[in-house]
C-alpha cells in the first residue's frame, strides 16, 4: 500500500530528494510535482522520493583509482547500530567517522557490497523543478559522492552534508543515505576505489 503523506511531510521528501547529474546520475523525468505554493491549491500526491536515483549509463563508467593515496582500504564497514563508518586495511582500522542513517521505513540496506560509484562534487537537481546545485560545503549532498547499492534505478552511497545540518550525524535521519560531514567523506573517497568492499550490518 502506498504511503499518505500531509503536505509538510511531502516537503520533507523534498529535502531528502536527491539527484546527482555527473556520471551519469539523473532524476527520472516520473519524480516530478508542481507546487502551487503561490496559487494556494494543494500539493498532488507524491509518490516517496528516494535519497537518490540514477539511470545506468550505457557503458561502463571507468572511475580512476587513487594512487596517492597514504593507505588504501581494503573494505569499509558501515555500523548501523553505532552510526558509524569504519575504514580497514585488513585487520586494521585506518579510520572511522560518525554518520546518520536511513530512517524507519527508509533503512539503508544491510549486506555485503562494493562501491560502485565515485563522483568529485556531485551535482544536486531539485527532484521538483529540476533546478540544478552545483556541489559545495553548503549543498544537499555535500562536495563527494560514493555509492555502493543499486536495485537499477535508485542509489545509495556515501555522500556530505551541510554543516547546518551535521546534528543529525549519529542518528537514523535519512532516505537511506549515509551522511558524512564534507571532510570525512573526502578522507574515505581517498581510500577507496570501484570495487572497494562495503559491509553494511546492524552491530559488529
Amino acid at each position: 500500500m502506498q504511503k499518505q503523506f500531509s503536505p509538510l511531510a511531502r516537503f520533507a521528501l523534498w529535502l531528502g530528494g536527491v539527484s546527482l547529474t555527473a556520471t551519469s546520475l539523473v532524476i527520472p523525468s516520473t519524480v516530478q510535482a508542481q507546487s502551487s505554493l503561490n496559487g494556494g491549491s494543494a500539493i498532488p500526491p507524491l509518490k516517496p522520493i528516494p535519497e537518490s536515483t540514477y539511470i545506468p549509463p550505457a557503458a561502463p563508467v571507468s572511475t580512476p583509482t587513487n594512487p596517492d593515496s597514504q593507505a588504501l582500504a581494503t573494505h569499509i564497514v558501515l555500523v548501523l547500530g553505532e552510526r558509524r563508518v569504519y575504514a580497514y586495511q585488513n585487520d586494521k582500522v585506518l579510520a572511522s567517522y560518525p554518520v546518520a542513517v536511513g530512517k524507519k521505513g527508509w533503512e539503508t540496506p544491510q549486506g555485503n557490497f562494493q562501491v560502485i560509484q565515485m563522483v568529485e562534487n556531485p551535482v544536486w537537481e531539485n527532484p521538483w523543478n529540476g533546478k540544478k546545485v552545483a556541489a559545495s560545503l553548503d549543498g544537499p549532498i555535500g562536495i563527494r559522492w560514493i555509492g555502493f547499492w543499486s536495485d537499477g534505478k535508485n542509489t545509495i552511497g556515501f555522500h556530505g552534508t551541510p554543516k547546518k545540518h551535521e546534528h543529525f550525524l549519529g542518528t537514523a535521519a535519512s532516505h537511506g543515505c549515509v551522511r558524512m560531514r564534507n571532510q570525512d567523506v573526502v578522507a574515505l573517497f581517498g581510500m577507496v576505489q570501484n570495487g572497494t568492499p562495503v559491509q553494511v550490518v546492524q552491530k559488529k
